[in-house]
Formats: C-alpha cells, structure tokens, sequence
C-alpha cells in the first residue's frame, strides 16, 4: 500500500513539475505548442479550431493619411491670376452733412485707371495645356498668368467659355505638363472623403478634407447644374481649383460658397466632373457650348398626403411656356406632367433639365406625360437654348 502511495505522489509530482514547465516554455516561446503539432503533423486542438471560426473579420480601416491623394493631385492644380484695368473717379464728399447724407459727393479731378487682379485656381486636364478653371476667375481679364506647381510661370490665352456652368478653358504653352487623374471608375456618393485643393487668399496651394455632403444640387430651377456639395473648406481663391477623391482623382471644379453672410458654414459646391468635361470637350471643339431647350419651365409633380401615392413621385410638371418656343408649338401646356423624354424616364425637374440640354438644337424627340389624368404624346423640335442668367458666384 506504501509503494503504491508513492508510486502516485512520484506521478502527481511529474505531472505538476511539466505543468509549469509547459506553462514557462509557453511564455518564453507563444504557439510553441501549435508549431509543434504542426511540425508532428497533428490537427488542431478542438479549441483552436472553434475560436478561429469564431473570430470576428477585421474591419476595414480608411486610410490614417491623405498624403498620396495630396502627392497625385497636387501638381495637377494651378494658382490663375487674372489681370484688368479698371477705370475709377476720384470723388469729393460734401462737407455738408444734408448734401453728403443725398449726393454723397462730386467728381474731383478726371478718372483715373487702376490694375485689379483676382485670384483663382485651375486644374490641367490635358498634356496639350488645357486647363479648366471658373469664368468668373478670368472674366473680363486682359492679362492672365499661370503658375504652376513646379514654380514656372506661363501666360494663359482664354479658349472659350460658358457663362452657365461658370466654367472657362485656358491653354498654356508648356512641357511636361503633369495632368490630374479623372474619377471615372464609379459616381461619387453622399458621404464620400474629398479634398478640396487651391490657392486660397494668396496663400498658394492649400489641401482641405471634408465629406461630399450631397449630390445633384440645383441652385436655380431654370438651370441644368448638377453641383456637388460638400464641406470641405472653400475660401477665396479656390474657385476652379481641384475637388479629388481620396485615392487624387479628380471629382469636380471648386465652384461657389455660401458664406458667413449667409448664416453658412461648410456648405461648398462643385460641378461633377463628368458636366465639366461635356463643356471641356465642346469648347476645344467649338470654342462654345451649345445646347438644347423646349421652352418651358418645370417644377416637382405635387403629390397630395392623402393621395396613398409614394411622396418621391417621378417626372415634372410644366408650370410655364415661352410664347412662341418649342413647347408651345407642340402643343404642351401649363400643368403637363411629362413622364419621359425621348427612350428615358424622367425622375424630375433637373433630370429633365439635363436631359434636354444634351440634345442638340434642331433635334426632334418624343414628349410623353399625363393631362389631366389622360396620356398624351407630342413631337417637340429642339431650339438652341438662350443665354441665361448665371447662378452668382458667391465667393466673390
């Protein structure tokens, strides 16, 4: 009974003694034990297997820095300074408060002329020396310069421009052009990373972060714009500068803020890269951007609370005709909904918009809607659109 009791005490101290043994191996060397099964050619302890099914997927984490974005972008945006001479007079105020409060003052001496330069920001988009930027950075400028990002300097001569979308294409001439990569992979979507880079205030190349906060933003109903919204800072001067995805492609052309006078804050609008490049490619062709018009006004199809009809209804309904235009000679009125245009459904007013502009002047195209609850179809020939008024630049 003896020998067998410490036949067992002798085991039990075994046993412990390679417990800790294992315990301090395992320490010094992690997954000793797995190797080792590995090695003899044994699978995987039960444990082993359950929790390695069981782990969670890692998550994918965005990017700790937009530095390459920045590096790919960057020398691909332009600091535009616009040149003009503008002819001012001299003006005396009255000492007398009466004749100051309603004349203000008299002409004192003849007019002079005085140099006005505005500051801006473009992107080159060809290897030929095409940069696009704003109109209303280069309007009216008798002398343009451009600096590049490599420190050269180059005089800018004005290809063309289009007064509706604020949009102008310069040409440089100059070697070895870096040319900004465009997105043309996948849209952009409300919630996307950008970054707005440009020259704003003078300050030379600035890189700005924010989210794209919405899409398909229309400042004015009679317009077929397509803005991007976003909140990446946008300050004076960046206007034609460079809105680029996180991976340095470029998305949109900085275009218009609403500031601080306006109660504002972080609401930027860019146009899509993809409207900037129609009128890019127009202007090179034509020297100006041409496009099609029904003559009509539209608003959203108003659908009633009660009506047990879905609140986003789809199409536009006509609220005005222009007198003699193509609308009216086809014969739509006031009040049509206008469902499809064409082989394509309409899903609102600025889809409709955008849709007409694309056509070309001259063109027919089938109009197809309800009147007064009824179907009805009419065959309109596009004009040219007239001049607009512009949406105002609100960046100065």
């Amino acid at each position: 009974m003896k020998h067998a009791a410490g036949t067992l005490a002798f085991i039990a101290r075994f046993v412990v003694i390679g417990l800790a043994a294992a315990f301090v191996i395992s320490l010094i060397w992690p997954g000793v034990g797995h190797r080792l099964r590995t090695h003899f050619g044994l699978s995987p302890t039960e444990i082993e297997t359950s929790s390695s099914t069981s782990a969670p997927a890692e998550r994918v984490a965005g990017p700790a820095s937009y530095a390459d974005a920045v590096k790919r972008a960057a020398p691909s945006v332009v600091n535009i300074y616009a040149n003009k001479m503008v002819t001012e007079q001299a003006v005396q105020m009255y000492t007398d408060p009466v004749l100051q409060r309603l004349f203000g003052g008299r002409p004192a001496g003849p007019a002079y002329k005085r140099r006005e330069q505005s500051l801006g920001s473009g992107v080159i988009v060809s290897s030929q020396g095409y940069v696009l930027t704003n109109n209303h950075v280069i309007a009216n400028a008798d002398d343009i310069q451009v600096l590049l990002y490599d420190g050269r300097v180059a005089k800018a001569k004005v290809v063309g421009a289009d007064v509706e979308t604020d949009l102008a294409v310069l040409k440089i001439d100059a070697s070895n052009l870096p040319v900004i990569h465009i997105a043309d992979r996948q849209p952009v979507r409300t919630g996307d990373v950008v970054l707005a880079i440009g020259n704003p205030l003078g300050l030379n190349q600035t890189v700005t972060m924010g989210i794209v906060s919405a899409i398909g933003r229309q400042l004015s109903s009679a317009s077929p714009e397509d803005f991007i919204q976003t909140d990446a800072a946008i300050n004076l001067g960046n206007s034609g500068g460079a809105l680029v995805n996180s991976e340095g492609e470029l998305v949109g052309i900085n275009t218009l803020l609403i500031g601080k006078a306006a109660n504002a804050e972080g609401i930027g609008f860019a146009i899509p890269v993809s409207s900037a490049k129609k009128v890019l490619d127009q202007i090179i062709d034509t020297g100006h951007v041409v496009r099609g018009w029904m003559g009509a006004d539209y608003t959203f199809v108003p659908i009633a609370a009660d009506s047990g009809l879905p609140a986003a209804a789809r199409g536009a309904q006509v609220t005005d005709i222009y007198p003699g235009g193509p609308a009216a000679q086809a014969g739509i009125q006031p009040h049509d909904i206008l469902l499809r245009i064409g082989s394509d459904d309409i899903a609102d007013p600025a889809d409709l918009r955008r849709h007409e502009a694309a056509l070309k002047p001259g063109s027919k195209v089938e109009v197809s809607g309800l009147r007064n609850g009824s179907p009805f179809h009419a065959e309109v020939i596009l004009a040219q659109r007239p001049p607009m008024t512009p949406t105002a630049s609100l960046d100065g």
